[in-house]
């Protein structure tokens, strides 16, 4: 990665001491430029909009608006920029909601700091990013019975497109899976705009995500 590559991070923190320390550490990666801070989730939309940074790192706890609110409508409305979440809260009520929200990683503030640099760029080449216990949790919520997604629309769809569904996860083109059903690639398409709409997924790697969270496909 070049100089000209530089990752654009948003550093949002309602506390002044942990940004500085973020941005330091930051600093020191190279790769990285911290282009912009905010001290709460509002700000941080309105400097999203202004920077268009490449990652936001996004607290949870904050003031005048919370970092799940503040992922939920970044993700809404600037796809382009991908949350990765970094709190000190690691138990399924926070780690969950977080992930439906559209977050694209979520380390825990007591990671070392070149997990969280590794999270930063994990996330900028377009891959998810959950740290080791965080990872366990989910793996383990989901092993013992765990609830799902809340109000799970998995049930709203039909059974050729979760066929379809699961082929594109596990990587097949639009032409391979209309060979496999024996329908069209048109179809296809059709089948793959409607199961994305009702699950509310804008992309493969959220599909991805979704597959894996659902067990549909293997950790």
């Amino acid at each position: 990665m070049t100089k000209m590559e530089r990752i654009k991070v948003l550093v949002v923190d309602d506390h002044t001491i942990v940004r500085d320390g973020i941005c330091a550490l930051l600093t020191l990666a190279g790769d990285i430029e911290v282009v912009g801070e905010a001290a709460d989730g509002s700000e941080a939309l309105k400097l999203v909009e202004e920077l268009e940074p490449d990652v936001v790192l996004m607290d949870v706890a904050m003031p005048i608006m919370g970092g799940l609110e503040a992922t939920r409508r970044i993700c809404k409305r600037f796809p382009k920029t991908k949350v990765l979440v970094l709190t000190q809260y690691d138990d399924k009520e926070y780690v969950f909601p977080v992930i439906e929200a559209g977050a694209s990683g979520f380390i825990s503030k007591v990671a070392a700091s070149a997990e969280l640099v590794s999270g930063i760029r994990s996330i900028y080449q377009g891959d998810s990013y959950l740290s080791p216990s965080i990872t366990k949790l989910v793996v383990e919520n989901y092993q013992h019975g765990g609830e799902r997604v809340r109000n799970d629309p998995y049930q709203q769809l039909t059974t050729r497109e979760r066929d379809v569904l699961k082929l594109v996860v596990e990587g097949y083109t639009t032409q391979e899976i209309a060979d496999k059903l024996i329908v069209s690639p048109k179809t296809v398409e059709g089948h793959k705009t409607n199961l994305m709409a009702k699950l509310g997924i804008r992309n493969r790697i959220e599909l991805v995500r979704y597959a894996l969270r659902k067990g549909i496909i293997p950790y």
